[in-house]
């Protein structure tokens, strides 16, 4: 379950032999279950908290003093790991200047990717049992879509990850959306909760 690009680069592009055309490239359906899948993922979610009568709270944990604070150290623990996975992306992409993937680099990427969805997904359930999808403000707004497209790419992401003879480009380009959408998240939520009641637990 990670965010970012497979281990290896090159194991997903696709050649051709000269003269054939490219008649042996997958056509581009099969990209249309992914992204069919990120669809519904992400319209079932937005459905479902529009029309849930909203709990306002859906678990707490012992030594935060509100869900608010719980929901906010999840999502900023999973920004973290999400960002450990980006690094590690890079450095096997051979991107980072001067630094290099070592053994454990890949074991890194996948694990803090498992981890960054782990911390992410009691969020999600707090957003959508206990305040639903919003639109009140801006914010509520951006942060209600972002959340509902992030589930829906990451879920488009896992299934791009099984598949075969992907051009070289895809499954960064999804991960980066993944990534981004994360922060986007994190952006509207947590650091918007640290900076108007306080980095508090």
């Amino acid at each position: 379950m990670s965010f970012g690009p497979p281990v290896d680069p090159n194991a997903r592009t696709t050649s051709f032999p000269a003269g054939s055309g490219g008649r042996s490239r997958p056509g581009a359906g099969r990209f249309l279950v992914p992204a069919l899948v990120a669809a519904a993922v992400a319209v079932a979610l937005g459905a479902y908290g529009k029309v849930h009568d909203p709990a306002g709270t859906a678990f707490n944990l012992a030594g935060f003093s509100s869900t608010g604070a719980v929901k906010s150290w999840l999502a900023t623990g999973a920004f973290a790991f999400a960002l450990v996975q980006l690094v590690s992306a890079l450095a096997m992409y051979g991107r980072l200047p001067g630094l290099r993937a070592v053994s454990w680099t890949p074991a890194l990427h996948r694990w803090s990717g498992r981890i960054a969805f782990l911390l992410a997904v009691p969020v999600a359930v707090h957003c959508l049992y206990a305040l639903g999808y919003q639109t009140y403000d801006s914010r509520v707004m951006w942060h209600s879509l972002v959340g509902c497209f992030f589930f829906g790419a990451f879920s488009a992401k896992m299934l791009l990850l099984r598949a075969e003879r992907l051009p070289g480009w895809l499954l960064p380009v999804v991960g980066g959306a993944v990534f981004t959408a994360l922060t986007v998240i994190w952006l509207a939520s947590a650091l918007w909760f640290f900076r108007t009641v306080g980095v508090t637990t």
